[in-house]
């Protein structure tokens, strides 16, 4: 089960660290590895999608939990699944499409873990209708760091902390979901082009009300006049009289054929990505965008994945990785949206993509992001020049505003932010104070922030 002292990166590939690896193969080698963690203690990692420091530990253990990896039961009547947290959503749409069935809540990979998506709270393009994550897990169990195992349910505290918690409460070993019901593997999907944010936030929040479905990319190096423009998507699930009769969608309509792409080479310039090439990038992406467009059928990994059809697509950053940020602010602070999006399109950040969201309202999970609100995320190259005082100067603007940063994606925030941003700060360390007094679950994130 145990692997050699082996380097440990995020997907962002900013910070990696040494650890000592395991791979339990069932649930008593994860009990115990879990008893065998050391004075550095261990944490549970599923694909390695986090993009910071959440599944690293430095000196300690790491528990790869994809080993575990079967899906238990499908109840295709009630559309409930039963599986091991260490199977991907990339399976479980493999499993249950053809059923009918699919996963509720899908962030924007589906290269992820059960185990994962449940530690994250993962959201997705639908969180005003459907939440997030957790609101679709009726069940799960975890393994804590006294060896034991534990039956958690929905509404308890344990439930609450887990439920975000980026594996600091224990090793989650089988999780029970709700599915959602249908008819194709396709989706009806629309875009709409906007010149500048304000007219962008206005066709997202319409487009949010109107369809289940909805983000918007923002071009980042557009300024005067033009900050902020962009180009909202929308979709829905394809009813099976969207689809044309005799065609192959409609002779198998629930097939789940996701397309792959060649991988990027393992070592690319740094700058690949930089200004000039993002700038390019956008403005053609902008100018082939219809002015509106409705109606388009996709396959669903198309519209949820695109960039899972290529493997290693981090690659594109070059050699320094990069550095992901997601912030959001509450509704009524929108001037604060709109002086975040201004000081990155001074500073000429080359994002690709950037991703703004509206959020509905906030689960059960003290440390889950989620909140009613605007949603931005972004991915920079790690060595743009003046990159972490820029992103320190929006941390301090964001928290003060009552927003916060997630943190399942976070590899530089302060701690003395922290309490502002997440209310339920201390009723998570005390609990995790009475659940793991010696520290048996930790992490480079947990070290660095004090959780």
């Amino acid at each position: 089960m145990a692997i050699d002292t082996v380097p440990v990166t995020g997907w962002g590939r900013t910070a990696p660290t040494a650890a000592r690896l395991f791979r339990p193969r069932d649930y008593a080698e994860a009990v115990a590895a879990v008893r065998d963690c050391g004075v550095r203690g261990g944490i549970p990692r599923g694909l390695g999608r986090a993009y910071g420091d959440a599944a690293q530990n430095a000196g300690g253990h790491v528990l790869d939990m994809t080993g575990l990896d079967r899906v238990h039961v499908v109840d295709a009547d009630d559309g409930t699944v039963l599986c091991d947290a260490g199977v991907s959503l990339h399976r479980l749409m493999e499993v249950l499409l053809p059923l009918g069935w699919f996963v509720p809540v899908v962030p924007g990979t589906r290269q992820v873990t059960v185990g994962g998506a449940i530690g994250a709270d993962v959201h997705g393009s639908d969180h005003p209708v459907a939440g997030t994550f957790s609101r679709h897990v009726l069940s799960f169990e975890l393994l804590t760091a006294d060896g034991s195992v534990h039956t958690v349910a929905r509404g308890t505290p344990l439930f609450d902390a887990t439920t975000g918690g980026l594996g600091l409460t224990g090793v989650i070993l089988t999780a029970t979901l709700r599915l959602d019901p249908v008819e194709t593997s396709l989706m009806t999907v629309g875009t709409r082009r906007a010149r500048d944010l304000d007219e962008l936030m206005s066709h997202l929040a319409d487009a949010a009300r109107r369809h289940r479905h909805a983000t918007a990319r923002i071009d980042l190096l557009a300024r005067g006049a033009a900050t902020g423009r962009g180009v909202v998507t929308h979709g829905d699930p394809a009813p099976l009289d969207a689809l044309r009769a005799g065609t192959r969608a409609w002779r198998e309509p629930l097939a789940f054929r996701p397309r792959r792409l060649p991988a990027p080479p393992a070592l690319l310039p740094t700058g690949l990505l930089g200004r000039t090439a993002a700038g390019l990038a956008d403005e053609v992406r902008h100018r082939r965008a219809a002015r509106a467009r409705t109606g388009e059928l996709r396959p669903i990994a198309a519209f949820f994945h695109p960039l899972d059809g290529m493997p290693h697509w981090n690659r594109v950053y070059g050699r320094g990785g990069l550095v992901h940020y997601q912030c959001l602010v509450g509704h009524g602070e929108e001037d604060t949206l709109r002086r975040v999006v201004r000081r990155l399109a001074d500073h000429r950040c080359p994002s690709f993509p950037a991703v703004l969201k509206r959020f509905g309202d906030a689960g059960p999970g003290w440390l889950s992001f989620p909140a009613p609100g605007w949603s931005l995320a972004l991915d920079l190259p790690a060595r743009l020049p003046g990159l972490a005082a820029l992103l320190d100067a929006l941390d301090e603007e964001v928290a003060a505003a009552g927003g916060r940063v997630c943190l399942a994606k976070d590899s530089r925030l302060r701690s003395d932010l922290l309490t502002a941003m997440y209310p339920r700060l201390a009723d998570f360390r005390r609990l995790r104070a009475d659940l793991d007094p010696r520290g048996v679950f930790v992490s480079d994130l947990s070290r660095r922030l004090a959780l």
